[in-house]
């Protein structure tokens, strides 16, 4: 009777996180634009950004964020607030208004959630077609922040598959990158 019991609550939470989840920006990329502009196309950037971050981050436990490959390296826990900040920087630099300036220290779920948050906005201000945005005014040159805070989150997102993969907790299967999707 109480293993039964245990096992239920663990199928209720793991059903109640995956919903929780579901309502997180990124959990598929968003339909393809359809004009190509340089704003949708830098918003597209941000939004494949997003949809690694949700991913290598989903259902991460705490042995997978504590995780290191060396002595010397990097947690997931210790790269996911890193992560966060770039998704600060990136924000910061392309928002006018409504910047990120949360000094306070986050959860890992807080961290996971303000990353995907602060890509989000971004993203939309960037696609927005209506009142595109100009790129060449943004606060540091746009190219800039492809080369340095975006593709360094990239990267990042990549070392945290690797060690969820190390710690015995694989990169869902069923995520297809190339469509954006889950797999049907």
């Amino acid at each position: 009777m109480r293993t039964s019991l245990l096992i239920l609550n663990l199928l209720f939470t793991t059903v109640f996180m995956a919903q929780i989840d579901k309502e997180l920006p990124f959990y598929e990329l968003p339909h393809n634009p359809e004009i190509y502009t340089a704003g949708t196309l830098a918003a597209r950037t941000i939004d494949g950004l997003g949809f690694r971050f949700y991913w290598a981050t989903q259902g991460l436990r705490n042995e997978d964020l504590s995780h290191k490959a060396s002595a010397s390296g990097r947690t997931s826990a210790e790269t996911i607030p890193h992560i966060y900040g770039l998704s600060k920087f990136i924000r910061n630099s392309i928002l006018v208004d409504n910047k990120d300036e949360n000094k306070t220290e986050l959860s890992f779920k807080e961290q996971r959630k303000q990353t995907l948050l602060n890509l989000k906005l971004v993203s939309d201000v960037l696609r927005d077609t209506k009142t595109p945005y100009n790129l060449e005014n943004s606060e540091i040159p746009f190219w800039n922040i492809i080369n340095g805070p975006i593709e360094d989150a990239l990267w990042h997102c990549g070392q945290i598959v690797m060690l969820r993969r190390a710690s015995g907790n694989p990169f869902n299967s069923d995520v297809n990158l190339f469509r954006g999707s889950l797999k049907k």
